[in-house]
């Protein structure tokens, strides 16, 4: 099913490319036409339906795609995708309901963590939405046993602000991040 398609280039950081996926790059990735470099067995079921809400989200109104879903490739020989990350939608989409703030998520697969590459992808991200769509207010929810996740947004300079439920992921925690007074 073609769907309009809007260009919306890569994210560069040190050592990622973060790659935009449109609701056609999604599906190439469920019928193997896609010369990514992607992991053995992804996407799994969860990501599976993550990436068709995203795809819907996308045919709905395609200018959300750079607010979306993008592929986290490491730029390395063989260039594999290492995760995910993104946002969940335009400003105003987050846990707080904020108008002017922006929700980060990010996934880095099990085989690539601990060497910062989330902390980096979330950065690269940030610093887009500030540079050329000028956000100043970030959201970030995270369960309240995933150690990893909230050492990143401790790093980034996240603040605890209430906690939510998920349908999906359960009880998570979240937190805001205000870049006037951050250092990023």
């Amino acid at each position: 099913m073609g769907t309009v398609s809007v260009a919306v280039a890569s994210i560069v950081s040190e050592r990622l490319d973060l790659v935009s996926l449109s609701a056609d790059d999604i599906e190439h990735l469920f019928d193997g036409s896609t010369a990514l470099n992607l992991p053995e067995g992804w996407p799994d079921e969860h990501d599976a339906r993550f990436l068709r809400f995203r795809a819907e989200q996308m045919r709905t109104d395609p200018h959300a795609q750079q607010w979306l879903v993008r592929l986290v490739v490491l730029r390395d020989e063989g260039r594999p995708v290492i995760g995910h990350a993104g946002f969940h939608g335009p400003p105003g989409v987050n846990a707080r309901r904020d108008p002017e703030a922006v929700e980060i998520g990010y996934t880095v697969f099990l085989s690539h963590r601990g060497r910062g590459y989330a902390t980096e992808a979330a950065r690269a991200l940030m610093g887009w939405a500030c540079a050329d769509r000028r956000i100043e207010r970030f959201v970030a929810s995270v369960a309240p046993d995933n150690g990893p996740s909230l050492a990143i947004v401790d790093k980034l300079g996240f603040v605890q602000t209430g906690q939510h439920w998920d349908d999906e992921d359960g009880l998570e925690l979240e937190f805001g991040l205000d870049v006037q007074s951050s250092s990023l």
